[in-house]
């Protein structure tokens, strides 16, 4: 007989729309559908969730973990502790019953005894014979392995009290086509239901309860939102190289030009996508095609930013607009490259040689990875400069539940200054790089715009103002002074950061960017709960806008969120704004797994004395 742990329940408190529940599988055996076949149910029946893939770097074979945060309050950053485990993989049963909190779940397959070791007097066991199941209903392998994941599926949709109607119905938009697989699904989710009805009692404490708490909410993941974002904002050429975490950034703008952008009468796609042989010729080939007039980009992670320093040095000195999506990953190195981190700032911020400043984009949300891409264009054309969005794997390859993405259909392409065959006809002598306006920002021409007037050689060697070769000194400090006015007239024209308040309330502040704002909200409230209140600012876009040095000066105390080991963010704070160093405190995460509002409270408390931080109200 399998081995059952049901009697004896230990309880623990009420768990209604709030707990996290962890699935241990093996890397490659199907289970990722089943997975988020759960997340989606939880979704669709109103109630904020959000779901994190831990996975391996390797093919198949290692194990894999798939994190869901159920929370009412609408909390979507990672939680610290584990209250329901679906363990399936042996590999990793040692570490898994570890996790679970005291009191908790562990769901397990009981067709073989569990191991001794693996028994805590402290948890709950829920132990259902999956691989016995299979073996009786299925006779292909695969399908076995498959529908072992359906079956424990079908169980914590009786365990949580899912509602079966939005399951059937999922499995309806899944196979939409393939009506045909149906069946057999649901055959799986009632043999997980039936078993657990007949062994245990259930709803637990830990459940589900209907919501509407979502409104017109979406879930998507970031990729394929700057993905979509770079077909909305008339990107015509993406040239790439494969890296983890960023190659689905291309692969869906792929996928979406073959929905947007076909032509209707030759069927093709109307967009250039050229994979190339590695990171330095993608940017190279973006570039190009930047300076021929077509918005073009690229994406890559840490890795291939490293690799593209000398030619995203080119795009800023001879002013060619570019878009590089970086989805940053841990380092350096190869490093963990299934693990997301905050560890490019400063190398993306300064790449290249010599005096480079590059613009950075901070999104946080899904919403703003659309939104931002769209905008990352606009500057990158307006400022004739590369344009470098800084997502990471967390927000890049997770889903999130998102506002929904808008579009203003009246919406102009900001092209930037950009002579036409008029205009230049009124002009004696073309200068590329005059200051006409006093802003920075020279005038350009698009290749072939007029037979005769417009052309200019572009090299990544000193030119004076007519692009003419010069090695003389005052002509090449010209050049770089004027490179800083227009770094100066970007902080004027980059996103503004978002203040969490009207006027201050506190004399302390948090700063974050970035999917750490998940988390440093979460603690602004559990800050809160104990009474005292923290300023907050949340940073959209570098060169830093006027409000964040505000921000800065305005508080006696400054915590300063990231995910890096080095404090990259403080420290390019404390070179471009000249702010003192005893201001800022750092609150670092860099373990690879996104950070947790129980990291930042803790941090709080470690470093100031909740009476500090009361409202003074």
């Amino acid at each position: 007989m399998p081995q059952q742990h049901s009697s004896n329940l230990f309880t623990q408190p009420s768990g209604l729309n709030n707990f996290v529940i962890r699935f241990a599988n093996v890397n490659g055996t199907g289970s990722a559908s089943a997975n988020l076949l759960f997340t989606k149910a939880i979704f669709r029946m109103g109630i904020p969730v959000t779901p994190k893939n831990i996975f391996p770097s390797n093919i198949q074979g290692l194990p894999t973990w798939y994190e869901v945060r159920v929370s009412e309050k609408g909390y979507l950053g990672r939680r610290e502790g584990i209250d329901f485990m679906v363990a399936v993989n042996p590999q990793s049963m040692a570490t898994d019953v570890a996790a679970v909190k005291k009191g908790g779940y562990f769901l397990y397959d009981n067709s073989k005894k569990l191991h001794e070791e693996y028994i805590r007097k402290d948890i709950n066991y829920i132990g259902i014979p999956l691989m016995e199941m299979c073996n009786a209903n299925y006779s292909d392998a695969r399908q076995r392995q498959l529908f072992k994941n359906i079956i424990y599926v079908g169980a914590l949709s009786a365990l949580f009290d899912i509602e079966f109607a939005v399951l059937e119905g999922l499995l309806a938009d899944q196979f939409k086509g393939k009506e045909k697989l149906i069946p057999a699904n649901v055959k799986a989710l009632e043999l997980g239901i039936n078993y657990i009805k007949e062994h245990f009692s259930c709803p637990l404490d830990i459940r589900v309860e209907r919501r509407e708490l979502l409104g017109d909410s979406i879930m998507m993941d970031g990729n394929s939102a700057c993905g979509l974002g770079a077909i909305y904002a008339g990107a015509t050429v993406a040239a790439w190289y494969p890296i983890t975490p960023s190659t689905s950034v291309v692969e869906a703008f792929m996928d979406y030009a073959d929905q947007f952008r076909v032509d209707k009468v030759t069927g093709k796609r109307n967009v250039a996508i050229v994979q190339a042989e590695d990171e330095l010729a993608a940017i190279g080939m973006a570039i190009g095609a930047g300076w021929n007039g077509a918005r073009s980009f690229t994406a890559t992670s840490g890795p291939g930013v490293s690799l593209m320093n000398e030619f995203l040095g080119l795009a800023y000195f001879a002013e060619i607009p570019v878009v590089l999506i970086d989805v940053q990953r841990t380092g350096p190195s190869t490093g963990m490259p299934t693990r997301t981190q905050q560890s490019d700032i400063l190398e993306a911020a300064y790449a290249s040689h010599g005096d480079t400043k590059h613009v950075l984009l901070f999104p946080s949300t899904p919403k703003e990875c659309f939104d931002l891409t769209v905008e990352a264009f606009d500057l990158a054309e307006e400022l004739q400069t590369p344009v470098i969005m800084l997502t990471d794997l967390d927000l890049g390859m997770n889903d999130h539940v998102s506002a929904p993405l808008k579009w203003n259909p009246e919406k102009e392409y900001k092209r930037g200054k950009v002579l036409t065959a008029e205009d230049l006809e009124k002009i004696e002598r073309f200068g590329r790089y005059h200051d006409v306006d006093n802003d920075g920002i020279p005038y350009r021409t698009y290749p072939g715009t007029h037979p005769t007037k417009g052309s200019y050689f572009t090299r990544g060697t000193s030119r004076d103002e007519y692009a003419v070769y010069t090695e003389d000194s005052n002509a090449y400090k010209r050049n770089m002074d004027r490179l800083m006015k227009k770094w100066n007239t970007a902080k004027d024209m980059v996103p503004a950061s978002v203040l969490y308040q009207k006027e201050n309330q506190s004399e302390y502040g948090l700063l974050f960017f970035g999917t750490s704002q998940y988390a440093a909200e979460e603690a602004m409230d559990m800050m809160k709960e104990e009474g005292a209140v923290l300023d907050a600012l949340c940073l959209k876009a570098f060169p830093f806008t006027k409000a964040v040095s505000d921000f800065i000066k305005s508080h006696k105390k400054v915590f300063v969120i990231e995910q890096n080991r080095d404090a990259q963010m403080k420290s390019l704070i404390l070179i471009e704004e000249q702010t003192d160093p005893s201001k800022l405190i750092s609150i670092l995460n860099y373990d690879g797994m996104p950070i947790t509002a129980d990291h930042i409270f803790a941090e709080i408390s470690k470093n100031l004395s909740l009476h500090q931080v009361l409202n003074k109200a």
